[in-house]
């Protein structure tokens, strides 16, 4: 989850441990103990300032302090977060780590980094560009009647409070948008056509009154009666007039100035742009250029595997097998439900495994549903639950067009989306303990996608994927993964055109036709952040072998997970380096016995 609104900067009268540490008392020698006791004020000060300018993050966090308003999406806002994170940067820069353990230590890189990111980022006014088809205002505030609780009177007094809070926030957007019309930083406009259909569709399924449909026990009748009036008023006077006019605004206003070039090098520092974006997706320094080579690499390995598969299962080659796959009714979709139905199955069939995986199983439960009609250029993705569970994590996966897709990579995808994939991961992190809070919510995607491809992969381990077919999908959903390394650094720096970007993806045979499309848009629309998936995994994969390697009959499965998971999410090089001491202290052990 991105961070949006407002960071203030909180002038705090500094304790003695903060004092010592920063040189001013009682003096600049202060012991490491004293400095440890800073960094970790300074994380807990950023981290609840985080959460109170950010009411939103902090609901998804299962922090319900902040549960009557909304993020401030203004310009200022994003000007006061910026403001106090080169202020929080400056402090936690200026604490010596020297003699901190390597947790401490590795806490402070972590959030330092995560400083600098944001910094570079609103450097380049990545926060004028907050809309298109996949994400954006007008579809977080449609998720909003499934994102926060309602179980308490209270807290539909909040939810209420919310719904008037939405005609401001739609005006914020749309200043934030014309100051990225002044700056030239717009995204494509094809994509940004798009947007105002979204918003007609949102006006027709209204969700927002969803939550008036099904009250809980502890509600009485009489403020079931009050609450709906109040729910229904808000909707129709307040929700969906931003909606109708925020559509108008990017249809008629914002849209017509949209970009025509696809890459986004052709914006203002455009080869710099598109490597931060690099950087903050995949936390790696790698130029477009290694990107695509090692995606083709990739590709290469991944079809030769296919190969053997298809053999086995008795075709010539790799086409007959795919032409095969794409006649047979068997693995087409009849219905949405189907799809949906599929990931219910592979879901409750990995459950029981978990065990042989991990010994740290989390009891935050999943649900899965059909992502909403009005969304289909949205990709199958989970969204977290709440420590306490009362919020379970969701798989929300695309049914859209469903008889023209294919059932062949549900299984693989199942088990990225929920367990042993991001639900596992992410509940995991929700409840560590031990850790800056920080860290129970750090997010990059490189860490988060990749573990998600890595854990595709774990159905292998525990003898599930029995059907080849549903194997021969697990393939089809990596080697997808290594398109993507292609066709994005092909479209932001090498100029591909969006009808060269089809093209390969179908002679690639990875995914079927509704998916390839909105998926081409996805990388138009979102540069780098595909790259994530693949770069992410061969890091877990590494590590793995690394592991499996230097520890020989000592190596232990299902402790290698816990330790991938147990430090939260960290940059690949801190991964690395996390992992290395653990095998070094792996093998210590082993000699001290």
């Amino acid at each position: 989850m991105r961070l949006r609104g407002p960071l203030a900067v909180c002038v705090l009268l500094l304790s003695a441990p903060l004092r010592a540490a920063l040189g001013q008392q009682p003096s600049a020698g202060a012991d490491a103990a004293a400095r440890i006791a800073a960094q970790n004020e300074l994380f807990e000060e950023q981290y609840q300032a985080d959460l109170k300018l950010s009411p939103q993050m902090a609901t998804a966090y299962g922090d319900y302090r902040y549960n009557d308003q909304l993020d401030d999406d203004s310009l200022a806002g994003n000007v006061r977060q910026h403001s106090a994170d080169e202020a929080y940067l400056t402090r936690l820069q200026a604490i010596s780590t020297a003699g901190f353990p390597d947790q401490d230590e590795l806490s402070r890189d972590l959030l330092v980094r995560t400083l600098q990111q944001r910094i570079a980022d609103f450097n380049f006014k990545e926060y004028e560009m907050p809309v298109n088809q996949r994400s954006g205002i007008h579809l977080n505030i449609a998720d909003l009647p499934n994102a926060v609780p309602l179980d308490s009177v209270k807290h539909y007094e909040d939810y209420i409070a919310r719904l008037h809070q939405v005609p401001r926030v739609f005006r914020q957007t749309e200043e934030v948008l014309r100051a990225g019309m002044k700056d030239n930083l717009m995204p494509v406009k094809f994509l940004l056509e798009k947007v105002p259909a979204q918003c007609q569709g949102i006006i027709a399924a209204d969700p927002f009154l969803n939550p008036t449909r099904q009250y809980p026990s502890s509600v009485s009748a009489e403020d079931r009666q009050r609450l709906t009036k109040a729910i229904t008023e808000a909707v129709n006077n307040e929700v969906l007039p931003a909606y109708k006019s925020f559509a108008a605004f990017i249809a008629n206003e914002y849209a017509p100035h949209g970009r025509t070039a696809l890459a986004v090098t052709s914006l203002p520092d455009g080869k710099a742009r598109y490597q931060n974006y690099i950087r903050n997706r995949t936390t790696t320094d790698l130029t477009p250029e290694q990107i695509h080579t090692l995606g083709l690499s990739e590709m290469d390995r991944i079809q030769a595997e296919m190969l053997v598969l298809a053999k086995k299962e008795g075709f010539a080659d790799l086409a007959s097998f795919r032409a095969w796959l794409a006649s047979n009714p068997r693995y087409m979709a009849t219905s949405s439900e189907q799809i949906v139905d599929d990931f219910r199955k592979y879901v409750a069939e990995m459950q029981p495994r978990l065990p042989q995986l991990f010994t740290v199983i989390p009891t935050i439960p999943v649900t899965i549903e059909a992502i909403p009609a009005f969304q289909p250029g949205q990709s199958t993705h989970y969204q977290q639950g709440t420590p306490d569970g009362k919020r379970p994590g969701r798989v929300s996966v695309q049914t859209s067009d469903p008889t023209h897709r294919s059932l062949v990579d549900d299984e693989a995808i199942a088990y990225h989306e929920g367990v042993p994939g991001h639900h596992m991961q992410i509940s995991v992190a929700e409840t560590l303990t031990g850790l800056p809070k920080f860290r129970l919510h750090s997010y990059n995607s490189a860490y988060i996608e990749g573990w998600g491809l890595y854990a595709e992969g774990l159905g292998k381990d525990v003898g599930l994927y029995q059907d080849p077919v549903s194997d021969y999908g697990r393939l089809s959903s990596e080697i997808f993964r290594a398109v993507r390394l292609v066709v994005d650094t092909g479209i932001h720096a090498q100029g591909w055109t969006r009808d060269q970007v089809v093209d390969f993806m179908r002679k690639s045979g990875a995914v079927d036709e509704p998916t390839l499309q909105a998926e081409t848009d996805r990388y138009i629309a979102s540069p780098a952040q595909a790259l994530s998936y693949k770069l992410g995994e061969l890091k877990f994969r590494e590590l793995r072998e690394r592991a499996e390697k230097e520890l020989g009959p000592r190596f232990d499965l299902r402790t290698f997970h816990d330790e991938m998971l147990s430090g939260g999410v960290l940059p690949l090089d801190l991964l690395d380096d996390r992992t290395s001491r653990w095998i070094a202290a792996q093998k210590a052990g082993a000699a001290s016995h």
